[in-house]
């Protein structure tokens, strides 16, 4: 069975996902694969040199974040650009990674599960829940940001309550709830 734990930044996708490690599961993040794979795989590389230009590497192979921005921030559809080159990469390697683990559950962790097309390759998605400002107060003290460079990313991420909507089970973090509990809740319903 295949797992996609989802939720907004700050909402507590991490610690969960930690927690899954720690029970035993195999957790894969999507995020640092992406950049696992935007520094390895030579097709995603010609293909963003192609795309952005080839100064979006150094000299030693290294993606130049810098570049990377000033490309995605340049025009609106850029993003979807380098996603339509990066996200089917991501996809197969995610099944590539889950048929070679010993495990018969394997979970997929995305901020951008359903926005990516992600869920198409799980068979059931948790969304874990926080409330705005929950979220906004943890990312900026996490990330050392500023509260209008957390809100400007949380407002271009899927809305929350579309979010739980979709999902087919939720971990809600929002400081009163036990979080380990619900976690422990999850592990025993998927058996």
């Amino acid at each position: 069975m295949r797992i996609g734990i989802t939720g907004g930044i700050g909402s507590g996708k991490t610690y969960v996902c930690d927690k899954l490690v720690k029970a035993g599961f195999p957790v894969y993040s999507c995020d640092a694969e992406a950049k696992r794979l935007m520094v390895e795989d030579i097709s995603i590389m010609e293909s963003l040199k192609g795309l952005v230009g080839e100064d979006v590497y150094d000299s030693q192979g290294s993606l130049c974040k810098e570049r990377m921005i000033a490309f995605l921030f340049s025009d609106k559809g850029n993003t979807e650009k380098v996603n339509s080159i990066v996200h089917p990469a991501v996809k197969a390697d995610f099944l590539k990674w889950a048929s070679l683990q010993n495990s018969d559950k394997v979970f997929m962790e995305s901020a951008i599960l359903f926005e990516s097309g992600f869920d198409d390759v799980v068979d059931c998605v948790v969304d874990v829940y926080a409330p705005a400002d929950v979220r906004l107060a943890r990312a900026v003290k996490r990330d050392s940001s500023t509260s209008e460079a957390v809100s400007k990313r949380m407002a271009s991420q899927m809305d929350d309550e579309e979010k739980k909507r979709l999902a087919d089970y939720c971990i809600v973090n929002d400081g009163i709830e036990d979080v380990d509990t619900q976690i422990e809740k999850l592990i025993a319903l998927l058996g």
